[in-house]
């Protein structure tokens, strides 16, 4: 009798510790995502990025001039 009552309850305790905790783990990601280190990052602007790509060797010094210039800097 109390072997067989309670087949359909699949997974049980470990199923209601899901249902707790994978929300609350969505919920913590989604607020690290959106809420944390948006003041440390700061927009670079297009000759920013082309000087990096320059230093970083990606491109070369004819490329960089020519982009340079088309850019107005």
């Amino acid at each position: 009798m109390y072997g067989y009552d309670h087949f359909g309850m699949g997974l049980g305790g470990f199923g209601m510790i899901l249902v707790w905790i994978v929300p609350l783990l969505l919920l913590v990601l989604l607020f690290r995502r959106y809420s944390g280190g948006r003041e440390d990052r700061q927009d670079k602007t297009a000759l920013e990025i082309l000087e990096a790509r320059y230093a970083r060797g990606e491109i070369d010094r004819e490329d960089y001039q020519k982009r340079r210039a088309d850019l107005g800097g």
